[in-house]
């Protein structure tokens, strides 16, 4: 069933969406990147203009006289600035004045950073200088703009952190849904075409991006392959047309021979035998055309809901005979009640195709079953219609040619055949697009190197059931 939201997985895995968080999360490093740079660059500047100020004030402390150096130090700190704070220490370390004397200094003529103490609210600048009579002046500068502004930035990392990442995946998001339901509508278009419907083209939106080029290559690819093939129908359709009309008349006429009354009996015998050969080559010419008509893919205006389980009561009446002069056992085997959406004579030439192939190949005394099984495939909702046989069975490496024209398999030479049926089924299959598979039925045990081959041949189609809504949703 198509889709009419496209799954999460599918979102994250297209170029859109990839390229969307790929060039976001660029833009989110940059800005971060470029925040973190600010913040250097402005914490680096601070820490210059606070060392010019202390240095500044420092060179103004260190001309006051030592004697009134104290009193300068208590005024300054009492002048009632809060960035200002300084500190006057003994040779001893005693503290002599100032608000700076609860601790000794950390480095001496060096700028540095002190966490705040209990007399002090805020973090500071520090610097220190030995005077020439062994006392220490000490010179703060309250800096709590730069953690206020380290804060900032670290909001704003959070901040882009937590609403573009999300934003950005949003966008991915919405950017992604347009291509993925335009993708979704080619791969109908595909699908449509995958089953013989060659006049169906890929949408075009008209905006001349990748995916409208895509979808013009593709009917053109398409056109192309179209007209190739209606080209050679025709060229088939006329050969077989042309040549059966004639072959019909040869075959009338000899007909007419041999039963003339003058016909001898060995001369009746010959033309008989070429009666047979040419009914072998009509044949040939009908299934070609039949092929044709299949392939085609046209032919599905007859489809409806259609009991299976009936049909293969009526091909298992209309063979009964066959199996019986052949002394071969057609059986009806599981059937269960199913429905489904298919061409009910197309289905009838299936299922005939399937049970005369296993009538000819099965042994005297062998048996031919034919099954219908529900619900027992990959998933609910499957329908298997299986014919099974006796017969000598297909090697697995010659399972894909026996479906094609006229390839018999290495097992059916001396079987008469024109080599088609499997191949009518094939197409019939495709029409439906249901899927043929064609396995050994049983294993052959026993001795002189047979022990593990298998024999018998089981045909499969695999189908949906139908869902009422005018598909069968065949996988």
């Amino acid at each position: 069933m198509p889709r009419d939201w496209p799954r999460l997985s599918a979102v994250s895995k297209t170029s859109t969406f990839r390229l969307t968080v790929m060039f976001g999360m660029a833009g989110v490093m940059g800005v971060l990147l470029a925040l973190l740079l600010v913040y250097s660059l402005t914490a680096n500047d601070l820490d210059v203009r606070v060392d010019q100020i202390l240095r500044s004030e420092m060179a103004h402390l260190e001309e006051v006289p030592p004697a009134n150096l104290p009193e300068v130090i208590e005024r300054s700190v009492g002048s009632g600035s809060r960035f200002g704070h300084y500190g006057l220490l003994s040779a001893g370390g005693r503290w002599l004045a100032g608000d700076l004397g609860a601790s000794p200094p950390e480095a001496i003529g060096t700028p540095y950073y002190r966490d705040t103490g209990a007399d002090v609210r805020a973090p500071l600048r520090i610097l220190a200088k030995r005077q020439p009579d062994g006392r220490v002046i000490i010179v703060g500068r309250d800096i709590s703009l730069l953690p206020a502004l380290r804060d900032h930035v670290l909001l704003m990392l959070l901040v882009t952190g937590f609403v573009v990442v999300p934003l950005l995946l949003l966008t991915g998001l919405a950017l992604s849904l347009g291509p993925l339901r335009r993708v979704d509508r080619l791969q109908r278009v595909a699908a449509e075409i995958a089953g013989g419907r060659l006049d169906a083209r890929m949408p075009i939106e008209g905006r001349g991006d990748e995916l409208d080029l895509f979808a013009e290559t593709v009917n053109h690819m398409i056109g192309e392959v179209e007209g190739s093939m209606e080209q050679v129908k025709s060229v088939t359709d006329a050969i077989a047309h042309d040549l059966r009309t004639p072959l019909t008349r040869v075959r009338n006429q000899l007909y007419r021979a041999a039963r003339a009354p003058d016909m001898p009996p060995a001369g009746t015998s010959r033309i008989e035998a070429a009666m047979d050969g040419l009914d072998t080559v009509l044949a040939r010419f009908a299934a070609l055309l039949r092929i044709s008509e299949l392939e085609a893919g046209h032919r599905r205006q007859g489809f409806g809901a259609v009991g299976i389980d009936g049909l293969v009561d009526v091909v298992i009446d209309l063979y009964a005979p066959l199996a019986e002069e052949q002394g071969v056992r057609l059986l009806s085997g599981t059937v269960m009640p199913a429905v489904l959406f298919c061409d009910a004579q197309l289905m009838v030439e299936a299922l005939s195709n399937l049970v005369d192939n296993a009538i000819k190949f099965s042994p005297a005394g062998g048996d031919v079953v034919v099954s219908v099984i529900c619900g027992e495939a990959e998933r609910e909702g499957d329908v298997v219609i299986e014919v099974r046989d006796d017969g000598p069975g297909i090697p697995p490496e010659q399972v894909e040619a026996v479906v094609r024209r006229f390839d018999r398999g290495a097992a059916s030479p001396a079987v008469p055949g024109s080599g088609l049926g499997l191949s009518v089924v094939a197409a019939i299959a495709h029409l439906h697009q249901y899927t043929l598979e064609l396995a050994a039925s049983r294993p052959v045990a026993g001795g002189n190197g047979d022990a593990g081959r298998s024999g018998g041949l089981a045909a499969r189609l695999h189908a949906r059931a139908f869902d009422g809504k005018g598909s069968d949703g065949a996988r």
